[in-house]
């Protein structure tokens, strides 16, 4: 089972960054394709970001594009969201997943693994 560790979060104004990481557990993370979600209060699970196994394809969740970066460090067992232009409505918890496969998926019911997540607060 791999064990999934976000850090990175905090309070930011709006027009900020913040750079989100996940450090993972487990040999065979690099076999693995990963994924950003987010959450806000009283809303479902949203896709942010997902990346393949190689790290030769990313996607983008239409909210965020343009405005976020999902990359990976397969030596560090890590993966990292960079959030720029940061707007109160990407307030949230962010969640990373590992699904095991090495295509992306979209979808929260796709990946396998999931971290406890990490607080973000946009303000205005």
């Amino acid at each position: 089972q791999v064990q999934l560790v976000e850090s990175g979060g905090g309070l930011v104004q709006a027009g900020g960054s913040l750079r989100l990481s996940c450090a993972a557990s487990g040999r065979t993370f690099s076999s693995y394709a990963k994924g950003w979600f987010r959450q806000a209060p009283g809303k479902e699970r949203e896709f942010v970001a997902a990346i393949s196994a190689s790290g030769g394809s990313t996607y983008y969740g239409d909210s965020v594009k343009g405005r976020f970066t999902i990359s990976r460090d397969n030596a560090k067992n890590t993966v990292y969201l960079q959030m720029n232009s940061l707007e109160p409505e990407d307030t949230g918890v962010y969640y990373c997943a590992v699904r095991r496969s090495t295509g992306y998926a979209t979808v929260p019911r796709a990946y396998d693994s999931w971290g406890q997540g990490t607080q973000v607060t946009v303000s205005s």
